[in-house]
């Protein structure tokens, strides 16, 4: 099958898992373009760097196990792993904080399990929750949105900070997300308030998020239109997100907790919803539990998000809705079966 026709034709064709994890990053191609434009170079550096991590690992542990190498790493599953986790990490990370982070996803939640199709929990966020509880200040450095891409001093210190030389000049460039400081340093001042003047606020959302998002949604309708996801789980955690935003909304008074636009718009909530909870190996099967899936994941990230220690928690309410994935099918065919529990 030639690349014009996986792209446009893929639908009408039954794909390999190589051909379906080439789409995933493809589709990624968006969202990555934006993040690229608002926080410059480092978003590439990570990418490049944790592939490599990725690839070179999924080839020793595959070695140590006496498994079929090559044909194990052109199936792309490493490499779409190593850009979920790139994807969720600061651009300013420096290059230990991506390998620590790919060992643990591909070593320790993927290969420990027994390999690709066998892991309970995405290992891309197993990753990315080990380094947030680990390591907090260097997950929570993110550059001003485009401050990397139209100063060279925050460009060039995108390079050393990866080196790990962590020059003092990058204090100048990083801080919190648009999502914690809205958490953290209202001030009691109504949404409007608080908006105007901050440019780490934009339209929707944060500054840049807005539109990561919308990159992450047109990448994630183009799954859809693969086949390669179904509705039910996107559908079902956008959703649970935006009810609740509407619900806490409070008019945009200083009791406000944003608008369902900020919370859809801001964040992780698009990457979440497409790419990270769609996992089909941690995810559950059935297309009733997928929906009791993503409501659960929507509902637990708006709750870490408002009430949480942590200012986004996708991750978080992910591995814990693994958990629960393979209860969530049992009790839905039980159901479908005429069956009940205990017989």
């Amino acid at each position: 099958m030639t690349l014009t026709t996986l792209l446009f034709n893929s639908r009408q064709h039954r794909l390999t898992t190589a051909q379906i994890m080439l789409l995933v990053l493809l589709a990624c191609i968006p969202g990555i373009a934006a993040m690229v434009i608002f926080f410059g170079a480092g978003v590439l550096i990570n990418i490049i760097w944790l592939v490599l991590c990725a690839l070179a690992l999924e080839a020793a542990v595959l070695s140590i196990r006496h498994k079929p190498v090559t044909a194990s790493l052109s199936d792309f599953s490493a490499a779409v792993t190593a850009l979920l986790l790139a994807l969720s990490l600061p651009p300013a990370a420096p290059w230990w904080l991506g390998l620590t982070g790919i060992f643990f996803a591909i070593v320790v939640a993927k290969h420990l399990y027994g390999g690709l199709g066998y892991n309970p929990f995405n290992p891309a966020m197993v990753g990315y929750a080990v380094l947030l509880i680990a390591y907090p200040l260097e997950m929570t450095r993110w550059l001003f949105p485009g401050t990397a891409t139209h100063q060279l001093p925050a460009l060039m210190t995108q390079v050393d900070q990866f080196l790990g030389f962590a020059p003092e000049s990058m204090d100048a460039f990083v801080g919190a997300t648009a999502l914690d400081q809205f958490k953290l340093d209202r001030g009691g001042l109504t949404i409007e308030e608080y908006w105007t003047g901050n440019p780490l606020f934009g339209r929707l959302s944060g500054t840049g998020w807005e539109w990561i998002n919308a990159g992450f949604l047109i990448g994630g309708l183009y799954l859809l239109y693969c086949r390669i996801i179904t509705w039910h789980i996107p559908v079902a955690v956008l959703g649970a997100i935006g009810m609740l935003a509407l619900v806490f909304y409070d008019g945009g008074s200083s009791a406000s907790h944003g608008s369902p636009f900020f919370h859809l718009f801001g964040g992780a909530a698009m990457f979440g919803a497409f790419f990270i909870a769609t996992d089909p190996v941690s995810g559950p099967a059935t297309n009733q539990a997928k929906l009791i899936y993503g409501l659960l994941i929507g509902i637990l990230i708006y709750s870490i998000r408002i009430w949480g220690a942590y200012p986004d928690g996708v991750a978080f309410a992910v591995l814990l809705a693994n958990f629960a994935a393979p209860a969530m099918d049992y009790f839905v065919r039980l159901q479908q079966n005429g069956s009940s529990y205990g017989q």
